[in-house]
C-alpha cells in the first residue's frame, strides 16, 4: 500500500520501498495579513515530491520543493498598492534511511496467541519508535523574497524523523529539523503529527509545527483527511492557521499521491538478532543430532 508524506507535513521514518517511484503534489490557497507592515497578501503555492525507494527497502533518495506566488496590498499609503512576488519557497535534493525499525522483530515474532487482549492494547514496546535520518541539500536562488540569503546558494538541510505506530490505527511522527545550517540564517525547528486510520480508506490528522530562525519564525497548526482510493493511489485535504499577526496565516491545500510499483518480488525483513537466532538454532539442532547418534552407537 502507498506510504506518504501527505497530508501533513512532517516525513515519516519509512521509505516508499525498494524499487518505487513515488509523485506527491498538492495545490494551496490562502490569505495572510501583516499588521505591523500594514500589508494583506493573497497567495497560492503549488508543492511537490518525487520519491524513490532502491538498494535497500530502508533508504529512499527525494526532490521536494514549493512554489509560491504572491499578490500583496500595501496599505500604509494613501492610495493602497499592490504589487507581486513569485519563486521557490524551497528546492532540497536529499536521502532518507531508516537505521532503527522496531516492527521488523515483532512481526516475525507474531501475535500472542494465549492473548486477543495483549494483541489489541497499548504496551511498553509500542513506545520504542522507529528512527530514521534525512540528509540533504538546499539549492536556494538569488533575489528570492522567499529565502534569507540574497544570493544563490546550497546549504545542508538535516530531518530525524521518528514514527509509532500505534494499535487501534494511530501512528505518531516527529521530526526534529535543523536547515540552512551553514548559512547566517539557520532554521531549527520541529513538526509532530499524530493520524488516525478510521478505516482501511479513510484518514485525519492534526499537525503542530514550529520553527525559529532570525529571518523568519512561526507556529503553524494543520489538520485534514486523506482518502485511499485504491493501493496505488491517494486524495487528501488540508488546512492550515498560525497564532500570531505578524503575519496572521490561513491556507486550504488539496494534494494527490501516486505510487508507480515496480516491485518484481516479495522481500522479507529480519534483523541480525533473528539471523544470529536462527544460526543458533540450527546450531543445537546439529548438536542435538550427533547426541542422539553417539546414543544410538552405545547402545
Amino acid at each position: 500500500m502507498i506510504n506518504t508524506n501527505r497530508p501533513g507535513g512532517s516525513q515519516g521514518a519509512f521509505s516508499v520501498g525498494n524499487n518505487v517511484l513515488q509523485v506527491e503534489t498538492g495545490f494551496s490557497y490562502g490569505k495572510e495579513k501583516h499588521n505591523l507592515l500594514e500589508t494583506e497578501t493573497s497567495a497560492y503555492a503549488i508543492d511537490y515530491s518525487v520519491r524513490y525507494g532502491f538498494w535497500k527497502e530502508q533508504l529512499e533518495v527525494s526532490i521536494m520543493g514549493e512554489f509560491q506566488g504572491s499578490t500583496i496590498t500595501d496599505n500604509r499609503a494613501a492610495v493602497p498598492f499592490d504589487y507581486k512576488l513569485s519563486n521557490f519557497r524551497s528546492n532540497t535534493v536529499g536521502a532518507k534511511y531508516l537505521f532503527y525499525d522496531p516492527y521488523r522483530k515483532r512481526d516475525l515474532e507474531g501475535p500472542n496467541l494465549y492473548s486477543w487482549k495483549a494483541n489489541n492494547r497499548i504496551q511498553w514496546e509500542d513506545l520504542i519508535p522507529a528512527l530514521s535520518l534525512y540528509a540533504g541539500a538546499n539549492f536556494d536562488f538569488a533575489d528570492n523574497p522567499y529565502t534569507p540569503e540574497a544570493e544563490s546558494s546550497v546549504s545542508p538541510k538535516l530531518v530525524l524523523s521518528t514514527q509509532n505506530n500505534f494499535v487501534g490505527g494511530f501512528v505518531l511522527v516527529t521530526n526534529i529539523i535543523a536547515d540552512r545550517i551553514s548559512t547566517e540564517f539557520p532554521t531549527y525547528g520541529y513538526i509532530i503529527t499524530l493520524t488516525h486510520a478510521t478505516n482501511d480508506y479513510f484518514s485525519v490528522f492534526l499537525e503542530n509545527q514550529g520553527f525559529k530562525s532570525d529571518f523568519y519564525s512561526d507556529q503553524l497548526l494543520r489538520g485534514g483527511a486523506a482518502a485511499l482510493i485504491n493501493e496505488d493511489l491517494q486524495v487528501d485535504l488540508s488546512l492550515t492557521v498560525n497564532f500570531k499577526d505578524t503575519p496572521s496565516r490561513f491556507y486550504a491545500r488539496a494534494g494527490v499521491a501516486y505510487r508507480f510499483d515496480m516491485h518484481n518480488k516479495d522481500e522479507y525483513l529480519e534483523d541480525e538478532a533473528n539471523k544470529e537466532s536462527k544460526e543458533a538454532d540450527k546450531k543445537q539442532e546439529r548438536q542435538d543430532s550427533l547426541e542422539l547418534e553417539d546414543e544410538g552407537e552405545g547402545e
